[in-house]
Parts: structure tokens; C-alpha cells; sequence
């Protein structure tokens, strides 16, 4: 296994500078150790990709807890996808229990597959693990010339509006339709604030803001550990919560996955598999019109959203997945800053990936 390729460290901050390319590198040496090379180079993207756009509640902080249930067995390595329906715009993805993203991957393709010969696609998913920044899964089909929507569901962290134990999942809401300059991306969590978020504070030994989750006695807590006894709460209120339950039907219900608050939680129980359900819908653009007329009427959309006036202490408008774009961008240019614990943690997890081979 190569150690990782830090460009430079400066003590005063704790931070670590890889290229992109050297930060990838590594990743993918990390999990090369437990999956086959193709898949865990495949991870190893989803993971830096999201450090790279800002979603650091999503990068690599995650790895210690993927890598500890591939070593104890609880997640597959190496997993026999099963798609059912296979002749139709709809089809079931069984993911024999393999890493949420490698799932996630699958269905995905299967959906973009669809979609293209008849137009709208809607493909479920089961047996799976949590699958990372919603917005990977959207570029996919934005690449491919479609439209979609994204949705998963997830341990309970969040209560349904009006309750104060955890019954809902922090699911992130997420959709795309495509576009010659800005496409459109939508990727938000159905909670004021993703958990990895609270997660990372609490690693960090950072507060949080006082909106942000509830103790396990049901008061507003900036103490991330008491957040994460407690609950995050919904965006929005009822609104947050509603969505919540929409994606519980759709990516749970339907799929047969777990549902209504029995999805494992991964940062804890490291007994049983997750079972976690997701759903990827996709869609022809040029349903309704030409493919040259959809581009231009989307391209006006974005142009008079932009003219809009600004409200005070605003430079420029953005679309929705257009900051992230460019941090990525920028990221993969000038590389990115990493806390040195994080930088120490890719050297032990290469440590450990070496003996498990």
C-alpha cells in the first residue's frame, strides 16, 4: 500500500494538502484492500468527489466505520446483485447487502438504461448500505443527456413532526435536469442539517448552532454528543418531515427494504446489515418537446434567474449545485486542505487495509 501523498503540512492549522490526484490514490489503496479494484477505485471517487465539492459530511471521514464493517463481515465485499423486471421502465435491484455506493452505482445504470428507451425510469433498490452524496448518482444521469430524482432512506435520527424520539431518516432530497452551461442539482438532506455534519463537530470537538437538533429530553442542545443521543430536527417543520415520509414509502416501502425506523444505523450496530432501500428515477428531457427547444427554454430559466435583482449583501446568484461545481473544480486545480486527523486516519486505515489482504 503507498502512503498517502501529502504536498505539505502546516502545523499551525493542522491541515494537510493533497493533489486531487494523490487523494484519490489513496482512497482507493484503502479500500483496494477489502473490495476488488474497480469497486473500490469507484468508492474511493464518491468519497474524495465529496470532499472536493465541500460535502466533507460526506468524504472521507466516513472511512473508519466502512472499512471496520467490511472487516467484521457485516457489509459485503463482494455481492451478487440481483435485477428484477429487467424488460420494462422499471426494474428492482437486490444488493445482496454490498456497499451502499456500488449499489447505488448499479441501480443507477440500470435507471439511466431505462430511462433512455422509454423516456421516464423508476428503479428500487433493497439489501443495500448507505450510499454517500446523493448529488454522485445525479451527475450520472446528467452525463447521460437525463433528468432525475434521487431519494434513499436511512436510520432514525429525526423525529415525524410533533414527536421527539427518532422515527425518520435524515434522507436527502436530490434532483437534476440537465443543461448546456448550469444543470440544475439538487441535493439537501430532509433535516436542518445532515448528521455527518453533527458527526464531524463532535469528532472535532466543536459546538453546533442551537437549531440544529434536540437532546434525548427533547431540549435544544449546540452540545454535538447530546445531538447525537437526541434528534436532528426537520427542515422546515412539518414540511422536512412530510418529505421524510415520502421518501420512507418510495425507497423503503417500496423497494421491500427496511422501513418506518428499522434501518440499522452503521456508526453503531456493527452486528447486522443496514437493509437500506433507495429509489432512481430518471427521465428524457425532450418528452414534451424537442431536445434543441428543452436546452433553450432551460438555459432562459437559468438566465432570468440569474438577471434577478440581488437582495443586500449577495454578489451573484447561484443555481443549485452550481458552488459545489466549482469548489470541485478549484479542488481538482489547486487540490484540497485536509485536518491533519484526517490525513493521520488515511495513514492507519492504509495500515489496517494492508493486513486484511
Amino acid at each position: 500500500m503507498n502512503a498517502p501523498l501529502a504536498a505539505a503540512t502546516n502545523p499551525a492549522s493542522d491541515i494537510e494538502s493533497f493533489s486531487y490526484d494523490a487523494l484519490l490514490e489513496t482512497v482507493s489503496n484503502v479500500f483496494s484492500g477489502y473490495l476488488p479494484k474497480e469497486d473500490a477505485a469507484y468508492v474511493a471517487h464518491c468519497l474524495v468527489d465529496a470532499e472536493a465539492r465541500g460535502v466533507a459530511s460526506h468524504g472521507i471521514g466516513r472511512i473508519p466505520v466502512y472499512t471496520k464493517r467490511l472487516r467484521l463481515g457485516v457489509v459485503n465485499a463482494k455481492p451478487m446483485m440481483k435485477v428484477s423486471r429487467g424488460d420494462s421502465a422499471t426494474a428492482h435491484v437486490n444488493g445482496d447487502n454490498g456497499m451502499g455506493y456500488l449499489v447505488a452505482q448499479r441501480s443507477m445504470a440500470e435507471a439511466i438504461a431505462r430511462g433512455k428507451q422509454y423516456g421516464v425510469s423508476i428503479v428500487v433498490a433493497s439489501h443495500s448500505n448507505h450510499f454517500g452524496m446523493a448529488a454522485t448518482y445525479l451527475r450520472e444521469a446528467i452525463d447521460a443527456g437525463l433528468g432525475a430524482l434521487v431519494l434513499t432512506n436511512a436510520p432514525p435520527l429525526m423525529p415525524v413532526w410533533g414527536g421527539r424520539t427518532p422515527f425518520l431518516g435524515t434522507s436527502p432530497f436530490a434532483f437534476a435536469a440537465p443543461s448546456k452551461t448550469t444543470p440544475i442539482m439538487l441535493d439537501m438532506a430532509t433535516s436542518v442539517v445532515a448528521f455527518g455534519k453533527i458527526r464531524r463537530a463532535a469528532r472535532r470537538g466543536e459546538s453546533i448552532p442551537a437549531d440544529w437538533a434536540l437532546d434525548v429530553n427533547g431540549q435544544a442542545t449546540t452540545d454535538p454528543n447530546a445531538a447525537i443521543n437526541g434528534v436532528v430536527l426537520p427542515m422546515g417543520g412539518p414540511k422536512g418531515s412530510g418529505l421524510g415520509l415520502m421518501m420512507e414509502l418510495m425507497a423503503g416501502v417500496m423497494s421491500g427494504s427496511a422501513f418506518g425506523g428499522e434501518v440499522r444505523n452503521q456508526n453503531s450496530d456493527f452486528e447486522q446489515p443496514q437493509n437500506v432501500g433507495h429509489a432512481f428515477l430518471t427521465f428524457r428531457p425532450d418528452i414534451g418537446l424537442p431536445l434543441a427547444d428543452y436546452f433553450g427554454r432551460a438555459e432562459e430559466l437559468v438566465s432570468r434567474a440569474k438577471a434577478s435583482p440581488l437582495a443586500e449583501g449577495v454578489d451573484k446568484i447561484m443555481m443549485p449545485g452550481e458552488i459545489e461545481g466549482a469548489r470541485a473544480a478549484r479542488a481538482k486545480r489547486d487540490g484540497l486542505q485536509i485536518a491533519a486527523q484526517d490525513a493521520e486516519m488515511l495513514r492507519d486505515e492504509q495500515r489496517l487495509a494492508s493486513f486484511h489482504v
